[in-house]
């Protein structure tokens, strides 16, 4: 009859074949992305994405908290707003401090008040003595722009040029920090701030400012630029340091020869740090 007609021979499978198809979720199968996920490649690329970011967070994380805890043992009792509470009066006093320091005729000491906690120091609006960071950070800026300006003069700018001049100037800055701190440490001054002496090193930027606006003109008036503010800063710096001398190390009377003639190398050493960090 029809319903009984004979069926077609299946194919003959070879010995050992498993007939088994697994299914997802089963003991010893790898794990299959979700429904609607996309395919396995996208699906484990996430998870990767996944490990990772929580590894960075981890990384970025105990990174942050070295640096954070570095800067508050670096800043330990310093103020940095203190750094900018100044006004254009101070600033125009300032500049010419620097750049004329022989006119100075008031006194080269800060200004110190009574508190609760001891004895502090008169903010920079109120003490022309008082350092500050906000003239050395224009300083700055001012001398990589006149850098650049002064390379583009004479045809030699290029896109690395800011680069390169933002690395002169926080080169500088720093020969003249480790300078002034050296000095203090061998004179057993080392207690004296940090944020001190970047402010007073820093005013080194003014004077290397002058000379590279002064090579835009002439030859000739920027060695005389570069010779005057070299001196003014060695004359500056020196006012600066025999200061913390007086206050903390004259009333010793420990080998001040010694103290002479660091003084001395200090003040000698800006010409040819000037020269170097403006020589186009």
């Amino acid at each position: 009859m029809a319903w009984q007609q004979q069926q077609p021979p299946r194919p003959m499978q070879p010995y050992g074949y498993n007939n088994f198809v697994p299914q997802p979720g089963m003991p010893g199968m790898p794990p299959q992305p979700p429904p609607g996920s996309g395919d396995s490649a996208f699906y484990n690329s996430d998870l990767i994405r996944t490990g990772l970011g929580a590894y960075g967070e981890k990384l970025f994380g105990s990174s942050k908290d070295y640096v954070q805890s570095n800067i508050s043992r670096f800043l330990a009792g310093q103020d940095i707003h203190y750094y900018f509470q100044l006004n254009e009066q101070y600033v125009k006093n300032k500049l010419k401090i620097i750049l004329f320091p022989f006119l100075h005729k008031g006194h080269w000491t800060r200004i110190a008040e009574q508190v609760a906690g001891g004895i502090t120091y008169k903010p920079p609006r109120y003490d022309i003595n008082a350092p500050d960071l906000y003239i050395p950070l224009m300083a700055l800026a001012t001398y990589v722009v006149l850098r650049c300006y002064a390379l583009g003069f004479t045809g030699k700018f290029s896109p690395a040029v800011m680069q390169s001049s933002f690395s002169h100037g926080i080169g500088a800055w720093l020969v003249e920090v480790i300078l002034v701190k050296g000095m203090l440490f061998a004179v057993g001054s080392g207690e004296v701030p940090w944020l001190d002496t970047l402010a007073y090193s820093g005013y080194s930027l003014v004077g290397m400012s002058v000379s590279i606006a002064a090579t835009i003109s002439s030859k000739y008036l920027f060695y005389f630029a570069l010779l005057w503010t070299g001196i003014c800063m060695g004359v500056f710096l020196v006012k600066t340091l025999k200061r913390v001398f007086l206050a903390e190390v004259r009333s010793y009377e420990r080998d001040s020869s010694k103290h002479h003639y660091l003084l001395l190398f200090v003040a000698i050493a800006q010409v040819p740090i000037f020269l170097w960090f403006t020589r186009l």
